[in-house]
């Protein structure tokens, strides 16, 4: 038994259901009653709680439905019977917006599970739903290509108005008819075309007449010219009316014979509405999620009644082993609000909703009952005092633990002697029976009950002690006054009056009086004292929350700089790779040179072996300069030709080795440009040199250009020295080791490694990429068999690694 009507819990649900988006949603929320089991209220919550973060995450379900659907719903049990075209309009456009809100669920992924198993049982109306919007519009037309036949029947329909229009138009405009009628206009008469004819010349108009005007003077006349177009429209029209009923029921029964899933549709469409109505009245008071807890304590702090336009908040605070809380203090200081609060939230939260405070904890309770106000009843011959004892035997013989009772001035309207020590009596019972009891007294008998029983929690709404004005705090650990002469004062009663009242107050009620105000100054003290440590607290709070605001910042400066390094470093090795490629382009093309060379002498020689080590060893010397200033964290520069390599770089010999001034002629060999191409100069004029490079000819000034050998002897050719240089680089390993690298990485490093390995002249290199998958292993042969280094690779023997890595032979 809960006690929605004494709590207002009724307004809360006209207010929720006033969100809703469907009738049906509407509807149900409008019948909603908390509910006293543990689980199904945990369920309500969750829903309510994934719907308000899906709102603020991803705005919320697309549910629509016009106002008719109801009706048009109804109207799927009638069979044989067709809906109007804007009521399958509605239908249509409602069990889309279900299915997209099902979509919208399904995409926002596994974080919301009770969101996602409401909408699982849904199936697709899409194609029913596309037969609906081809065949009617959206404001209810049919639309002409709902069906051939029907648009063949309009068309025909189109010209034959056209034609009868034609044919009024020239007998109004005739000699013979015009002067006979009324109005040269067309009008419609039982549903046929039909002119104004004058009522003294019916005679001069042969024709059917379908009645007068309200004067008698004209009469509406269908000339008998057009008697057979007007019966040729009216069939037509007929057919028109029967083929859009075909087409009508036709889309009306792809949904009848779907009863059942049109009842799930319903079902979740309901759900959806009513848990997103919940969502929504959240976001509007600012609710949170309650806890609740069985160890029969109930906290509410910050809590602000969702009913009033400016609440203030009041923290309403049972902990175990206290049930009871007597509530004490000054009238109008909100004992009566805080009473509702309590138990307005507790309903709400067991009917799913969030409520607006900080902290919330309460029981799941069975039962609330209120007794709140004045209820006395002429009718049932009750006074105020029967109306609340009525009441009370109520709630005795209902109470279902865990179970609330709220009591307002309790014992009220009779003897204040007898009302308090019934009073007592009524809340100490309510005690024994382990109900969690909230009342409001004036009695100075249950206060002083109250202070000194275990389980009791007494406490009282603060005021201030200059102007009397209440505070709407509450005050734990001792009763208020009542202030009942101070107030009135305040309120504006005589002064003779208030003195009176003074006058009448016995001694054991004035020394009452005074110690209760000695306590409420005492706890007004205790009170503050909390204020203060509370804002030192929220302080440190602050402050713990900046320290740890400026940790992670710091973390995240730390990660953002090592990123920004990381990138740094990897620019910088990504630009080192550049340059070695271009040492090896540059070493490419003096090889391909040298080869020129030999082959264009007159007497052909083989290629200088020395040569081709110079260049290798130049080669080696700028990769070198590259990992030097990469170490060093110089800025890299565009690769220098391989000759200014190193300090000690000479021109690669020749036969004569001639200087510049005495062999820059036609016919000498040089080097042309940073790149270092090699070629044969045709022609110096001034100071430009024209030079062939492999049968390509370049204009460049002559300092850019460096000789090699000078122009051929007319009579032998020159000698050739011969030096070969085998030794490999000092250091250099011959195998490369993989295992663990993602394939893109192993393969960056396999190029790095062939290219390292042909600068120290290696014939053989051993790739180690284990056995796993054998994914990393065909990534690398892959690469292999395309690379322009490589001339055979296969399985290493089994004393080298067998399968597990792969030995490559490199081309000289």
């Amino acid at each position: 038994m809960f006690a929605v009507r004494p709590l207002e819990f009724d307004r809360i649900v006209a207010a929720v259901a006033d969100l809703s988006a469907t009738p049906l949603g509407r509807a149900m929320l409008l019948a909603v009653e908390p509910k006293g089991e543990p689980r199904a209220v945990a369920l309500l919550q969750q829903g309510t709680t994934e719907a308000v973060r899906f709102s603020e995450q991803h705005g919320g379900f697309p549910l629509r439905a016009g106002q008719g659907l109801p009706e048009a719903l109804d109207a799927l049990q009638l069979d044989g019977q067709p809906l109007e075209p804007l009521a399958l309009r509605t239908l249509a456009d409602f069990v889309d917006s279900v299915g997209q809100s099902r979509t919208a669920i399904q995409n926002a992924g596994p974080a919301f599970p009770l969101l996602g198993a409401l909408v699982a049982p849904l199936t697709s109306f899409d194609e029913d739903i596309a037969a609906v919007r081809a065949a009617i519009d959206a404001g209810g037309d049919v639309l002409d290509s709902a069906s051939p036949a029907l648009r063949g029947i309009r068309d025909r329909l189109r010209r034959l108005r056209q034609q009868l229009l034609q044919a009024l138009e020239r007998l109004t405009r005739g000699r013979d008819t015009a002067k006979h009628l009324q109005d040269d206009i067309v009008t419609e008469r039982n549903g046929r075309a039909v002119l104004l004819v004058r009522a003294e010349h019916r005679a001069n108009v042969p024709g059917i007449v379908h009645g007068s005007s309200a004067s008698g003077a004209s009469l509406f006349l269908e000339p008998s010219a057009v008697v057979d177009l007007n019966n040729d429209i009216v069939e037509t029209g007929e057919r028109e009316r029967e083929e859009i009923f075909r087409i009508l029921l036709a889309l009306t029964d792809r949904f009848r014979v779907r009863a059942a899933d049109m009842r799930v549709v319903q079902t979740v469409a309901t759900d959806l509405d009513v848990v997103q109505a919940r969502a929504r009245y959240s976001a509007r008071i600012g609710g949170m999620p309650p806890t609740f807890v069985q160890d029969g304590s109930l906290t509410l702090r910050g809590a602000r009644h969702p009913l009033l336009a400016e609440p203030v908040p009041i923290d309403v605070v049972l902990d175990p082993p206290s049930r009871i809380l007597l509530i004490t203090g000054p009238n109008t200081g909100g004992k009566t609000v805080a009473l509702k609060t309590a138990g307005l939230f507790a309903l709400m939260a067991q009917a799913g909703l969030h409520l607006p405070a900080t902290t919330v904890r309460l029981p799941v309770f069975r039962s609330v009952f209120a007794d709140i106000g004045d209820d006395q009843s002429i009718a049932a011959s009750l006074s105020t005092f029967s109306a609340h004892i009525s009441k009370l035997v109520a709630m005795d013989r209902s109470l279902d633990l865990p179970s609330l009772v709220l009591l307002d001035e309790v014992g009220t309207g009779t003897d204040p002697n007898e009302g308090g020590a019934l009073a007592t009596a009524v809340v100490s019972h309510f005690r024994t029976r382990g109900a969690h009891l909230i009342a409001t007294t004036h009695f100075d008998a249950v206060k002083t009950w109250g202070t000194a029983t275990a389980g009791v929690t007494v406490a009282a709404f603060a005021f201030n002690p200059q102007t009397y004005a209440p505070t709407y705090r509450l005050v734990y650990g001792a009763p208020g006054r009542s202030l009942a002469i101070e107030m009135a004062q305040r309120l504006g009663l005589p002064a003779p009056v208030i003195a009176a009242a003074r006058s009448f107050l016995g001694d054991d009620q004035k020394r009452l009086q005074a110690h209760l105000e000695r306590v409420d100054a005492q706890a007004r003290r205790l009170d503050a004292e909390h204020g203060r440590l509370e804002r030192e607290r929220r302080a440190l709070a602050d402050e713990r929350k900046a320290i740890d605001a400026r940790e992670r910042a710091l973390t995240e400066r730390e990660t953002a700089f090592r990123t920004r390094l990381n990138e740094k470093v990897d620019d910088r090795i990504r630009q080192a790779r550049r340059e070695i490629d271009a040492v090896i382009e540059q070493m490419r093309d003096r090889s391909n040179a040298l080869l020129e060379q030999a082959s264009s002498r007159p007497v052909a020689v083989p290629v200088n072996t020395g040569q081709t080590g110079r260049v290798r060893a130049e080669a080696r010397a700028a990769v070198e300069q590259i990992a030097e200033r990469l170490r060093n964290g110089e800025v890299l520069s565009p690769v220098r030709p391989l000759e200014d390599a190193t300090s000690d770089a000479t021109p690669l010999p020749s036969a004569s080795a001639p200087s510049r001034a005495a062999t820059l002629a036609p016919g000498a060999r040089v080097s042309v440009g940073a790149l270092g191409l090699e070629g044969t100069v045709q022609s110096v004029s001034g100071g430009h040199v024209e030079v062939d490079v492999r049968g390509k000819r370049m204009r460049a000034r002559v300092g850019t250009v460096t000789v090699i050998s000078g122009p051929p002897p007319a009579t032998k050719a020159a000698l050739v020295r011969v030096h070969v240089d085998l030794a490999p680089r000092e250091g250099m390993l011959s195998e490369l080791q993989v295992i663990g690298c993602a394939v893109d990485e192993a393969v960056d490093r396999v190029a790095t490694f062939l290219d390292s390995a042909m600068l120290s002249d290696l014939r053989e290199v051993r790739i180690i990429h284990g056995f796993g998958t054998g994914q990393l292993r065909k990534g690398i042969q892959a690469f292999l068999k395309r690379h322009p280094l490589v001339l055979a690779y296969g399985p290493a023997p089994e004393t080298q690694g067998g399968g597990g890595a792969t030995l490559v032979t490199l081309k000289d």
